[in-house]
């Protein structure tokens, strides 16, 4: 992934010879995509599986944590390992390479005996999600024209919210009859999908045109991530995906029925809860879409700090109060809002300042590096969640992620810039000023960059 253009970035606009019709490109985005599906549903699957599988096997808290974080660590590697091949083999190959990964990863884990097998199986997994993660929105936005890209790649991040839906509603199909191996199992049919898939799908126009262009690597200046240019980029960047994880997300994409579970509720009424957050996340992510271009970045990134704060103050209040139904409907409530204000704002905003701030020679290692962060992060939270639960109790353990998110509505407010209707040279002569740089610097310094492509 350090030498992978980004996104939103490529040597040249698409020849309009090259782009496939409409109803060609939509096959094309509905075969990768489904990359992004199985992203979400590996990643939500387990909230539901989790609690039975620790009965089946007797799995303690740091046992637990580990199988969420096993796929975690996988991402890290995947991301940071992707896009080196992508670069050297093409965006085609390494895809196939990644729905062959999903399917060997779920049938390890439906075939799973212990809890090694299982955490090795989820290590796997987590090599696919970490690889899709950066691959499958590059080929969109290789194969897109400029008018579409956004709109294409969008669908991605929506499909990752419907993936983990999706699998909040197949952990509720198998409560009854505990069977988490069939959980895991339905991710098999998208990804022998996605295999056959993407063994028809055309290679990235932007790729082969790349192996050709031999100047390209010669005009990416060496240390250019760590350059005065970059900087300022590099630190929004890597606070934003720490805070992404530290704000506690994941914690209730994860952990949602076996926190509710800890408040007093059935494992089916759990599951059911997660269906209700799952369904907000997919609204809320749809609803950002128009948002993210009318309101603008930093608005949303304010607004949806300040209401996961609150949420979170709410939920660590709901989860000290005696145990009944109020409280587990105020829960319910908090967890409902906490996820919405992250959907909106924080979730797509971030990824999008990972591709707008950074000058054109450092676009495609600062993402990589911003996506290590994140993962590295998420590992943090999903392995010592349940252990810091256990050992303060899950109010506290709330009270830090609304720590967390209160001072990142400051950090926001002094350091991130508004991109919307902005010009990537724009938006590097506000960086330039806040950091104390002449604008020209930095003009001068992207300027013998790959021009990046604006749709």
């Amino acid at each position: 992934m350090l030498d992978m253009p980004g996104p939103t970035a490529g040597p040249t606009a698409p020849d309009p010879a090259e782009v496939p019709s409409r109803a060609r490109l939509s096959l094309f985005t509905a075969v990768v995509a489904l990359g992004g599906l199985l992203f979400g549903f590996d990643t939500g699957v387990i909230s539901g599986a989790l609690l039975f599988i620790r009965t089946d096997f007797g799995l303690n808290s740091f046992e637990e944590g580990a199988v969420i974080s096993a796929l975690l660590l996988g991402a890290a590697v995947g991301a940071l390992g992707s896009g080196r091949p992508a670069d050297r083999f093409g965006r085609k190959k390494v895809l196939v390479a990644i729905a062959l990964t999903f399917t060997l990863g779920l049938l390890a884990a439906v075939l799973a005996r212990d809890f090694t097998g299982l955490v090795a199986a989820r290590a796997v997994l987590g090599l696919a999600v970490g690889g899709a993660s950066t691959v499958v929105p590059l080929y969109l936005a290789e194969i897109a024209p400029p008018n579409l890209r956004g709109r294409l790649v969008t669908a991605n991040q929506i499909l990752l919210t419907v993936g983990i839906l999706v699998s909040y509603l197949i952990n509720l199909w198998y409560a009854d009859s505990a069977d988490w191996r069939a959980m895991f199992a339905v991710g098999l049919v998208p990804s022998v999908a996605m295999l056959l898939g993407t063994l028809a799908i055309p290679e990235s126009p932007e790729w082969l045109r790349a192996r050709t262009a031999t100047t390209d690597r010669a005009r990416r200046p060496p240390g250019a991530l760590l350059s005065p240019a970059a900087r300022p980029a590099l630190l929004i960047g890597m606070t934003l995906a720490a805070v992404q994880q530290f704000g506690g997300i994941n914690s209730i994409i994860y952990y949602a029925p076996s926190i509710m579970a800890r408040a007093g509720l059935p494992a089916a009424d759990s599951i059911t809860y997660s269906v209700v957050i799952g369904s907000v996340n997919v609204l809320a992510t749809i609803a950002a879409v128009p948002l993210i271009d009318r309101a603008g970045r930093r608005p949303l990134l304010l607004a949806s700090l300040g209401g996961m704060a609150l949420s979170l103050v709410a939920l660590g209040v709901a989860f000290g109060l005696p145990a009944g139904p109020a409280t587990n409907v105020t829960a319910l409530i908090c967890m409902v809002t906490y996820v919405a204000s992250f959907a909106i704002g924080l979730g797509p905003v971030f990824w999008i300042l990972a591709a707008e701030l950074f000058p054109p020679e450092a676009r495609a290692r600062g993402g990589a590096v911003c996506a290590l962060v994140n993962w590295a992060a998420n590992f943090v939270v999903g392995q010592m969640f349940l252990p810091a639960a256990d050992l303060v109790g899950q109010a506290w353990v709330f009270a830090f992620f609304a720590a967390v998110s209160s001072s990142a509505v400051v950090f926001v407010l002094r350091t991130v810039p508004e991109t919307k209707n902005r010009s990537l040279p724009e938006v590097q002569r506000e960086l330039a000023e806040r950091s104390g740089r002449r604008p020209a610097d930095t003009v001068r310094a992207g300027s013998a960059a790959v021009p990046s492509v604006q749709g």
